[in-house]
């Protein structure tokens, strides 16, 4: 491994190592808005983090490693980002983990004002209203960024996308498409101002996703949390208000498997119409 300490021939940095603990605040929320930085942990998480950091679109302070993969060796010395050695209780205080993986990037946060995330003609956008489960957004995250989604939005009381849980969750996709946070009514205004067709997931709609031809349409998808969906008043905001059918004995989805559903439905309307098939 590759590695650059504050001093050539210091051994690893230990939890006590001035470095290693600013890093540690990092695992809750006020260290994160008190240094406008976060953690991304795990070998795919960094690597994400790290072409993220070499395509210009964010910054990766530093990464802590146990040990290094090569790949990851290579992609930190094209990067220019400082690679130090940390003892593996250091790496478990930097992990919010039972089994650490010893691979640690400390990045700037990922969010951008919403006008960036919604700039230019987006067609596809996810926007979390108040889901405060970490698994939950990151998962939905990793979707949206499967679906091929222009921008995720976290609105009113919704997660800290840079919640370690969640960061874990996205497998990556974190790094890979625009995340912007405002409140809920900004959030309708400026997706209604891009074009963009807002239409609730609700379980207790009418409609359901297979019968919905609007789809094609730039459509902004408004999910809420899975105990409670969406408010009323937010669903009395929207254009229309989708389910999605359960055709067995289940008594329903799970947001990230419902979210799946009803990204990819509008993704597979939109590019059958491109295509002229729909």
């Amino acid at each position: 491994m590759n590695t650059r300490t504050t001093r050539p021939g210091d051994g690893p940095f230990t939890e006590r190592t001035p470095r290693v603990a600013a890093a540690r605040a990092l695992t809750r929320r006020a260290g994160r808005v008190r240094a406008g930085r976060f953690l991304a942990e795990g070998a795919q998480a960094v690597r994400e983090a790290l072409r993220w950091h070499i395509g210009g679109r964010g910054v990766v302070r530093e990464v802590f490693a146990v040990s290094l993969p090569g790949d990851l060796a290579a992609l930190a010395a094209e990067a220019g980002v400082t690679v130090s050695a940390v003892t593996e209780r250091a790496a478990a205080g930097l992990s919010e983990t039972v089994t650490p993986q010893g691979v640690v990037a400390v990045c700037d946060l990922v969010d951008v004002p919403l006008a960036d995330a919604l700039a230019g003609t987006p067609r596809l956008v996810a926007v979390l209203a108040g889901v405060s489960d970490p698994g939950n957004a990151g998962t939905v995250l990793r979707v949206a960024d499967a679906a091929g989604a222009d921008a995720v939005i976290l609105a009113g009381h919704a997660v800290d996308p840079h919640n370690g849980k969640c960061v874990r969750a996205s497998t990556g996709s974190l790094f890979h498409l625009p995340v912007a946070r405002a409140t809920v009514e900004e959030t309708l205004d400026a997706c209604r101002a891009a074009g963009l067709r807002l239409v609730a997931a609700d379980g207790h709609a009418t409609d359901d996703v297979s019968a919905d031809r609007g789809l094609a349409d730039p459509t902004a998808w408004v999910f809420g949390s899975e105990a409670h969906g969406l408010p009323a008043g937010v669903v009395a905001r929207l254009d229309h208000a989708l389910r999605v059918p359960v055709y067995g004995s289940a008594e329903s989805l799970n947001l990230a498997t419902a979210a799946a559903v009803c990204l990819y439905a509008t993704a597979w309307r939109q590019r059958a119409a491109e295509r002229g098939t729909f």
